[in-house]
């Protein structure tokens, strides 16, 4: 089952751009770990959402994912209320959701299909007729002729 990690953090005034960079250059090889995004949320704050293949995964790459906060844990300053310098949750996904669809329309290829069974298909009996008519007429000409 999917699981998420958030963690929130308060910048210390004017080391903003060197906590995003030491994001963008982070090494973020951990097993099970499918992606994740630095997001701004204010002034001095930002929260970190990743997303990983399993909760178990999470646990497994704690030790490191710690040892990559004590790389700029210096740049935070404390969030209060005995948090410290970080507010750290995670969880298994119970609802994923996503764009909805449109309903597929036929596939170009199912048409081709129908048009080539329709090439097929015998002419109609009523198509017939007018051939008919224009035959007996065509003998009724050559009677009158001899």
């Amino acid at each position: 089952m999917t699981a998420y990690n958030v963690v929130r953090f308060r910048v210390k005034p004017g080391r903003e751009q060197e906590f995003v960079q030491k994001h963008r250059n982070a090494d973020a090889e951990f097993k099970g770990w499918r992606n994740g995004a630095l997001v701004k949320t204010g002034d001095q704050t930002f929260c970190f959402v990743g997303e990983w293949d399993r909760f178990d995964d999470i646990v497994g790459a704690r030790p490191q994912m710690l040892g990559m906060l004590d790389g700029f844990r210096d740049m935070l300053e404390d969030l209060g209320g005995g948090l410290g310098v970080t507010d750290p949750i995670s969880g298994e996904a119970v609802v994923v959701i996503g764009p909805r669809r449109a309903p597929s329309k036929a596939k170009p290829r199912a048409k081709a299909k129908a048009k080539k069974s329709a090439a097929r298909k015998p002419v109609k009996k009523a198509a017939k007729k007018p051939v008919k008519r224009a035959a007996k007429k065509a003998k009724a000409r050559r009677g009158k002729r001899r």
